[in-house]
């Protein structure tokens, strides 16, 4: 039984696997791992979409490969970066290079044109690519607020270790073990970067009635001790929202990503690279679009 105060298990719902694979652009091998018109529509609310991108080797080039100019409105672009290096240019002026470890944090909101490319110096030297990239939804309120871009090194990021040297945790967003992260969020979000080393366990505590679900890089975890309910490589697990603890033991090493959040109890109409609340507010970005009110890219980038 439970003491007075005392959290519950998050109980294990699906394992999400078979994603579809797909190209971003000349430079995103991706695995879409849930998006708004299935998982994201509301069951892993606040996050929308999850592209996985690699593990895939580029040979060295001279040309630019990734993503050209387009629009987002209405919610963030979060880019995790595992190997090689992305550049990213927007029409409100945010712009930088991300690399391993680091955190891209682009809030469209009322409208952006932005680019994704690999790095210069990637480009010219080849290797092995490796993203991640959640969109993360917005309030009502704050869909229509200014673009913002946060640029998160590796080295702003905490790293906190979990109990018994199982492994450890970088809080990218939110709070583990009274470690807050430093990504600026407009509703209760935990992002966590986890290791777990073969043979460990260790106990993720996570706000009752957040949404929660692990995405696991590589590597294996079973969930609760129970060998059935396992997620391997390029799997997502997706949990309850009751309860506040997830129990997870490594087969193997393994690298993960944990998605925590507060629900955002209103609709979803998207469309493309558009993500509102009705049809008509669809409608009017695309208007907007088309008339430059999203602004534009400068020809020799910022």
């Amino acid at each position: 039984m439970r003491g007075p105060g005392a959290l519950g298990a998050k109980r294990l719902v699906r394992v999400h696997r078979g994603f579809d694979a797909h190209w971003v652009g000349d430079g995103f091998p991706v695995r879409s791992v849930f998006d708004y018109e299935g998982l994201g529509q509301d069951e892993l609310s606040p996050f929308l979409l999850m592209d996985y991108a690699g593990p895939a080797l580029f040979p060295a080039n001279n040309k630019r490969r990734g993503v050209g100019e387009h629009p987002h409105r209405g919610f963030e672009t979060v880019t995790l970066g595992y190997q090689g290096s992305v550049a990213h240019r927007d029409s409100s002026g945010g712009g930088g290079v991300i690399g391993p470890g680091d955190v891209q944090w682009m809030t469209a909101a009322s409208g952006v044109m932005h680019e994704e490319m690999h790095a210069e110096e990637f480009t010219r030297k080849g290797g092995v690519f490796e993203v991640v990239q959640l969109w993360v939804n917005l309030p009502a309120k704050d869909k229509m607020g200014r673009p913002r871009y946060q640029a998160i090194t590796a080295a702003d990021i905490p790293t906190v270790p979990l109990a018994g040297g199982a492994g450890t945790l970088r809080v990218i967003a939110g709070e583990a073990g009274g470690t807050r992260g430093p990504a600026k969020t407009f509703t209760p979000i935990n992002l966590w970067d986890g290791h777990l080393r073969a043979g460990a366990s260790a106990r993720l505590e996570i706000p009752e009635g957040q949404t929660a679900a692990i995405f696991v890089r590589n590597g294996r975890l079973v969930f609760g001790g129970a060998e059935k309910e396992h997620a391997g490589q390029a799997e997502l697990a997706v949990f309850t929202r009751e309860g506040g603890v997830i129990t997870l033991t490594a087969q193997i090493d393994a690298d993960f990503v944990v998605l925590a959040g507060e629900p955002i109890d209103e609709p979803v109409y998207g469309h493309g690279p558009f993500v509102m609340n009705t049809e008509e507010e669809i409608r009017q970005a695309i208007l907007d679009v088309r008339s430059g009110r999203f602004g534009r890219l400068s020809p020799t980038g910022t």
